[in-house]
C-alpha cells in the first residue's frame, strides 16, 4: 500500500524534473549555439526594445494601443480551447461509439455549429479584418 502511494509522488517528482530541465535544457541549447554560428547575436536598440500589441516602438511617448489586438486574442482562445475539447474527443471515439452510440457523435456536432456561429458572426462583424475602411 505505502509502496504505490510513494510510487505515485515518484510520478510526480520525475514529470517535475522533466518540466524544468527540457525548457532549460532548450535555453541552453540555443545560449550555445550562438558560440557556434547556428544562432548569431546581433543586438540592436531596436531588437533591445519593447514590443507589444502590433504598434510600433519608435514614438516619444506610449501610441494607443489598439483594442483589435484583443479580439483576435479573445478569438484565439476560443478555437484554441474547441482544439482542446475536440483532440480527446477524437482519440476516445472508438471507445465512445461502443458505450454512447450516436449521443457522443450529436453533442460533439452540436458542440461544433456553436462555434461555427460564433466564428462567423465574427467575420460577419467584421472583427477578423485588422484594417477597416472606417
Amino acid at each position: 500500500m505505502f509502496e504505490d502511494y510513494f510510487r505515485q509522488y515518484a510520478l510526480l517528482i520525475i514529470f517535475a524534473a522533466a518540466a524544468v530541465t527540457v525548457p532549460v535544457g532548450m535555453m541552453l541549447m540555443s545560449y550555445m549555439a550562438q558560440f557556434v554560428k547556428v544562432r548569431p547575436s546581433r543586438p540592436t536598440a531596436v531588437k533591445e526594445s519593447a514590443y507589444e500589441g502590433g504598434m510600433p516602438p519608435f514614438s516619444s511617448r506610449p501610441a494607443r494601443f489598439n483594442f483589435r489586438y484583443y479580439y483576435y486574442a479573445l478569438l484565439f482562445i476560443v478555437f484554441d480551447v474547441e482544439t482542446i475539447f475536440l483532440f480527446p474527443w477524437a482519440v476516445k471515439y472508438g471507445v465512445m461509439t461502443r458505450q454512447f452510440g450516436f449521443a457522443a457523435l450529436t453533442a460533439v456536432l452540436i458542440f461544433l455549429i456553436v462555434v461555427t456561429l460564433a466564428y462567423a458572426y465574427a467575420w460577419r462583424k467584421r472583427a477578423l479584418e485588422w484594417v477597416t475602411n472606417e
